[in-house]
């Protein structure tokens, strides 16, 4: 549901860079063939896989697979095409946000660390940002938190977050609430979001079909 609605999003033509986790189901709901889409480890083109090959991987290590046309480079013209602003969206996955919102993606102090990945460049060089993450966590703690108490990615703001209950619209670095999830109330978001946040004058309590 959550891919599905971050999918609702993009309209091509557009480059588009698929974080690890639910931003990988993103793909499954496009059926827009000039929506294309980027890994930083050196592939413009990612499609479903067909028959495996091992070498052949997104930045997560997972299969993919190359549609018509696509473009294989290595990875520091990748990163270029990141931080020259020629990826249009990037869609992450996170720990946490706060209600700046601003995102911790990458390392749980006192854990190993995850590793900060293209990330950090993609705060900086997307035109769009769009995070999709659970609203809790699995202990039902809020994953949307007044300030992250994990180190943050970048002091850039998302400009979207999508979670299993709402969605949230980032503008001038607080949340608006602007759908809420089918089944999903108001007072519910309110109960399990930590952050403080402004519900939209044209919210729509049933976005996803």
């Amino acid at each position: 549901m959550i891919a599905k609605r971050a999918a609702a999003e993009l309209q091509g033509p557009c480059v588009v860079n698929l974080g690890i986790g639910i931003p990988t189901l993103v793909a499954n709901y496009i059926e827009d063939d000039v929506v294309h889409f980027h890994t930083e480890n050196g592939l413009l083109g990612v499609t479903e896989v067909g028959e495996v090959d091992p070498n052949l991987v997104n930045a997560g290590k997972l299969p993919v697979g190359e549609k018509a046309g696509a473009a294989f480079f290595n990875s520091a013209e990748s990163f270029g095409m990141i931080r020259g602003g020629h990826v249009d969206v990037a869609i992450l996955g996170v720990l946490q946000v706060d209600e700046n919102g601003r995102i911790a993606n990458w390392a749980i102090p006192g854990r190993n660390i995850i590793g900060v990945g293209g990330a950090m460049d993609l705060l900086v060089g997307a035109k769009k940002v769009i995070v999709t993450t659970t609203h809790t966590t699995k202990d039902g703690k809020s994953k949307l938190l007044k300030e992250c108490t994990f180190p943050i990615t970048s002091t850039r703001s998302v400009d979207m977050v999508i979670t299993d209950l709402a969605v949230f619209d980032v503008v001038e670095e607080r949340l608006i609430l602007k759908e809420l999830m089918p089944e999903v109330t108001l007072e519910e978001v309110r109960r399990r979001t930590e952050a403080h946040f402004i519900v939209g004058g044209l919210l729509d309590e049933h976005p996803v079909t």
